[in-house]
């Protein structure tokens, strides 16, 4: 007889299936007890635990460029299972074997108590008397993602992705399977829909996560990769079905591999994978809560102070004393918290291919940089500076103290990106050179923010000490890591901003340390109102840092839209605040007082958008937050002829709700009305280009 393995955990169901033969069956992972009607006996071959090829192994059935039907993957059998718990919640690994290798794979389902979201990796040991040469292991493998239901896949399955680039951040589309060329003709098709990112840019041109939704059934199944650099997902068809390979990099998509000498170790890219019964909406529920709970604990996310950011539509990277003090001054004035000097503080002129040293310009700087950052401090705000830590200029005075082993290498020679050379961070000598350059910040000069950049892409990895390319990039992608670890650590206090040329690394390896991620480079306000929209699906509210860059030749709309953008998530402020009129710069005292007053509830608040994800091609975007018995609902007119819209919120339907147009006070040319039968507030915006924050609140019945 076979044996079952049923979980039941946080309102997820897992199904395990071991055979007489000892094959590992995973049967079923969802919102819903797993229906055995759903699939067949001829079907059960293809839900296996896990993949795995080694090099020099054969590969069984018609696969393509999948990954599916990897050996010694199909040979594998049930070794043992440990279920235990721990501080976040219960423990299940289950072990498996292959006997002609000795390699030794556990599968690992970290449970998080009050979500409905599993953390999951795979742990390879080599137990065998022979080198273990890795091609490929998924961090997690499940078929049957399709099998409720019984319309066919091309009808029922949705699939959200976060399309992604410099300036064109969190560009959400959703697809039905046909749209991206996967059509349901037979039961294992060669095709693939995938998502992969190369380099240590992990959002590249994807976020490293998804969302797909069975609409029939009424569920959805969602994941994110928690990696800073290489990761690979796949859809691909077997036994008649729908099956996801989730996985770090691979030799194939990645240009990683590993040999795993007898006695090693290796532990996969982990991820988080969980399923709701609704939509795209409960399914960011549920990653928000669960986001919540794997971050750093830190002080900043509570207290969502307000930087101002000498950058953007402002200083642009050429700050001088002269210019940031009467800067500092507006800033102090409309209620920033952090002052942030951003690029060009170490350099007289043109920097880009000179950084690495991290000392301030003198030319800049006449009385010295410290005068400057003890008048932020005189002001009452904390002073911040930029840096990119990662990279060296290829014209550094430092690099007279280095050599080959402090870079990345490929072919011999150092790896160049945009003017600038790829630290390796698995070197001592570039870990001390990063510490002191944070110990001279923080102690010397007494900063308390640091904007963390990150401007080139160093590929496809490095050969130094690797077994590939890929092998060095995660290597160092962990080494760094290890190294903000060890950083918050020393500094707890210190804020970090996660920045990569806007969001080029907006991923949860890197959020779940940095309290706070740069969203964009967006220049203008008006695109940037879908990217902050969209950004709540992707990183919690309050780590989400939006800009907001007043124009001195803008008018009141103008700088009441730049506000509106921010005042949901965590305001950047920036633009020349000293040179706006009284009246404009007392629109941007009012957004950030309004600010202070609700921020405390944007910590525990969950996003809602009425109108859908937005895109860039929409006439208007609506995203809001819900706590408690608050919604709070920013509301952009970006085109079109149509100045009226209806904002559907199906939660309050029937519930008579308190509304105000919170921000501005003054609000001409803005009518409202709450439709409680329909669930439906409407709104009228007078002009194009115009934004308001509404509030609203559920009436007591008392």
């Amino acid at each position: 007889m076979s044996k079952q393995i049923e979980i039941v955990e946080n309102g997820l169901y897992l199904h395990f299936e071991i055979t007489d033969s000892g094959d590992v069956l995973f049967l079923h992972f969802g919102s819903k007890p797993f229906d055995k009607d759903c699939i067949n006996e001829k079907q059960k071959p293809g839900f296996r635990l896990l993949e795995l090829q080694l090099t020099g192994e054969d590969r069984a059935e018609y696969h393509g460029r999948t990954h599916r039907a990897s050996y010694p993957g199909l040979r594998m059998v049930y070794d043992e299972h440990v279920d235990t718990r721990n501080d976040a919640g219960r423990k299940f690994e289950l072990s498996v074997r292959d006997g002609l290798t000795g390699v030794r794979a556990v599968q690992h389902f970290q449970f998080y108590d009050g979500v409905q979201t599993v953390r999951c990796y795979t742990v390879l040991t080599n137990e065998g008397a022979a080198d273990a040469e890795i091609e490929y292991v998924s961090s997690f493998a499940l078929t049957g993602i399709d099998k409720e239901g019984l319309q066919d896949r091309d009808d029922k399955m949705r699939l959200h992705l976060a399309h992604n680039g410099w300036q064109s951040e969190l560009q959400w589309r959703s697809y039905k399977l046909p749209e991206l060329g996967m059509s349901h003709l037979m039961d294992r098709g060669s095709k693939r829909v995938s998502c992969s990112n190369t380099g240590s840019w992990s959002a590249a041109e994807h976020i490293p996560m998804a969302v797909l939704q069975n609409e029939e059934a009424g569920t959805s199944l969602f994941w994110q990769i928690e990696h800073n650099g290489s990761w690979h997902w796949e859809i691909i068809e077997q036994s008649d079905l729908l099956t996801v390979l989730i996985s770090g990099p691979t030799e194939h998509d990645n240009h990683w591999w590993l040999k795993l000498a007898p006695g090693e170790e290796f532990v996969s890219v982990p991820l988080a994978i969980g399923a709701v019964e609704g939509g795209f909406e409960e399914s960011v529920d549920q990653l928000t809560t669960y986001r919540r709970l794997i971050r750093r604990p830190n002080e900043d996310n509570e207290l969502l102070r307000i930087i101002f950011n000498d950058y953007m539509n402002c200083l642009w990277g050429a700050p001088t004393t002269a210019k940031l003090l009467p800067l500092i001054d507006a800033a102090a004035e409309v209620g920033c918290e952090y002052f942030c000097i951003d690029a060009g503080w170490y350099a007289p002129g043109d920097w880009w291919d000179g950084v690495g040293e991290w000392l301030p310009s003198e030319e800049r700087f006449p009385e010295g940089i410290k005068y400057v950052l003890d008048y932020i401090r005189s002001k009452g705000l904390i002073p911040g500076l930029w840096l990119e830590l990662e990279v060296m200029g290829i014209n550094s005075p430092k690099l007279a103290e280095t050599d080959d082993s402090w870079f990345f290498m490929r072919h011999g020679k150092r790896v160049k990106d945009r003017s600038r050379y790829q630290l390796d961070y698995r070197n001592p000598k570039v870990i001390a050179h990063a510490d002191e350059v944070i110990r001279r910040l923080v102690e010397d000069y007494g900063v308390g923010y640091i904007k963390m950049d990150y401007n080139i892409n160093a590929g496809i990895g490095t050969e130094s000490d690797a077994d590939s390319y890929g092998d060095g990039l995660l290597q160092h992608n962990r080494a760094y890591l290890g190294w903000l670890d060890k950083t918050f650590a020393a500094y707890p206090n210190l804020v970090i901003e996660n920045c990569s040329s806007g969001g080029m690394r907006m991923d949860y390896a890197m959020l779940s340390r940095h309290s706070i991620q740069s969203t964009s480079d967006q220049e203008d306000y008006v695109k940037y109102a879908a990217i902050a929209a969209s950004s709540p699906a992707v990183l919690t509210p309050e780590q989400s840092a939006i800009w907001s860059y007043p124009l001195r030749e803008g008018d009141d709309e103008e700088v009441i839209f730049n506000m509106v953008n921010a005042l949901l998530l965590r305001v950047h402020q920036s633009g020349h605040l000293a040179e706006l009129s009284p009246r404009r710069r007392e629109l941007v005292k009012e957004a950030l007082d309004y600010y202070k007053t609700i921020r405390s509830d944007i910590p525990a608040a969950l996003p809602l958008w009425p109108l859908g994800l937005p895109t860039q091609q929409d006439e208007w975007v609506s995203y809001g937050l819900r706590h408690e018995d608050r919604i709070y609902l920013a509301v952009w007119r970006i085109k079109g002829s149509s100045g009226t819209v209806k904002l559907p919120l199906p939660r309050w339907k029937g519930q008579q709700l308190d509304t105000r147009c919170a921000y501005p006070a003054e609000s001409h040319g803005t009518e409202w009305v709450w439709h409680a039968a329909e669930g439906v507030l409407e709104i009228h915006l007078m002009e194009e280009r115009t934004a308001r924050l509404f509030e609203l609140r559920v009436q007591s019945s008392a």
